[in-house]
């Protein structure tokens, strides 16, 4: 993905992510995509915590709250990895430090 294409793809992110319309933002997802957060093992439950697919990541979105507002004011991070346009794989970090 070369500077041209990641801008246009982080303008879509934050205007599909800010509508807070589930299919808008999974548009941006592979069929195949797996995601990891400590969040979602907290959430569902599940020591993996590692949605693998769209129809789990949908599922895990619907159950659990999609706020990038960290809650206790901490930094949250998200690593995407891209197969052409579409993210494959995610990684959701977060941190105890408050964001500046």
């Amino acid at each position: 993905m070369d500077l041209a294409c990641a801008r246009q793809f982080a303008s879509r992110w934050q205007d599909d992510w800010n509508s807070h319309d589930l299919d808008r933002v999974l548009a941006h997802y592979a069929e195949d995509v797996v995601f990891s957060s400590p969040m979602i093992a907290r959430l569902t439950g599940d020591p993996a915590g590692t949605p693998h697919g769209k129809a789990a990541l949908r599922a895990y979105w619907t159950t659990g709250p999609i706020d990038y507002r960290d809650q206790i004011g901490g930094r949250v991070y998200e690593v995407l990895a891209f197969r052409d346009v579409l993210i494959v794989s995610g990684f959701g970090a977060y941190g105890e430090t408050a964001a500046v």
